[in-house]
């Protein structure tokens, strides 16, 4: 049972590495990789030689792309969490037990989120496991752990010391929700505040492509000195490593995180 139980968690998580990339996801990055570096070799370069040279690259951006990906994942996590425990903090108060208050809480996350959520397909995992005698604080931490969400883990730590020392569970459960809920809030305003910073960022990044497609199509010639020679390769490789810095410079000024 509980062999297929992590079989069936594994399908969305990977537990060396927190928070999973979804294989969808993981082979969409790959393929704009690719077309990022053809693009660049077609445009910096004129040759599909250079592609072999620009794999660095295509790793930075895979990279990259995995980062903001587990980022992503993370918030849906911690967000999806804070409804799942005000949930269970509303069973708790109507008089469940937490066993049966956890799969109370699965079924209401199901109406909200769907079955195939992250959350419900964790809450699955920890109610199956109470019906094979696992402990429900070492899940809870487990979670945390594998989501990468620093909110669970606390959470499931503050859960075991009260469950432990026998604390009050339901005004624990809702002052976590509390400071989980202000978090995203904040993490919201921020999204919003930066959103049309991302979309001027996104625009630059284009905008040196944009340059050199208008200039060789009105002006049919005019880059073919920097092409197939020395000199000419050296310059668009200085180009290119700046305008790769001042790409990666940029994502890093609208990344904020708190």
């Amino acid at each position: 049972m509980m062999e297929s139980l992590k079989r069936r968690v594994s399908v969305f998580y990977r537990n060396d590495m927190g928070l999973a990339i979804r294989r969808k996801d993981r082979l969409r990055y790959m393929l704009e990789g690719c077309l990022l570096m053809l693009l660049l070799s077609l445009f910096f370069y004129r040759s599909l030689w250079a592609l072999p040279f620009l794999s660095p690259l295509y790793f930075l951006y895979c990279r990259e792309r995995k980062k903001f990906l587990k980022r992503k994942y993370e918030r849906e996590t911690t967000m999806q969490f804070k409804d799942a425990i005000l949930a269970l903090a509303a069973n708790l108060r109507s008089g469940y037990s937490v066993e049966n208050a956890f799969k109370q809480a699965y079924r209401d996350m199901e109406l909200l989120y769907g079955r195939e959520s992250i959350i419900c397909r964790e809450f699955y995992s920890m109610i199956m496991g109470l019906g094979n005698n696992l402990i429900l604080e070492e899940m809870l931490y487990e979670f945390g752990r594998r989501s990468g969400a620093e909110d669970i883990r606390e959470f499931a730590e503050v859960f075991a010391a009260a469950k432990r020392n026998g604390g009050n569970l339901t005004e624990i459960i809702e002052r976590s929700a509390a400071i989980i809920s202000d978090k995203v809030e904040t993490e919201k305003e921020i999204e919003v505040l930066l959103s049309a910073r991302r979309m001027e960022q996104k625009i630059m990044n284009m905008v040196p492509f944009g340059i050199l497609f208008y200039i060789s199509a009105t002006s049919a010639g005019y880059f073919d000195i920097l092409y197939h020679n020395i000199p000419g390769i050296l310059i668009m490789t200085a180009c290119l490593g700046t305008y790769a810095g001042a790409v990666f410079l940029s994502g890093k000024i609208v990344n904020i995180q708190i």
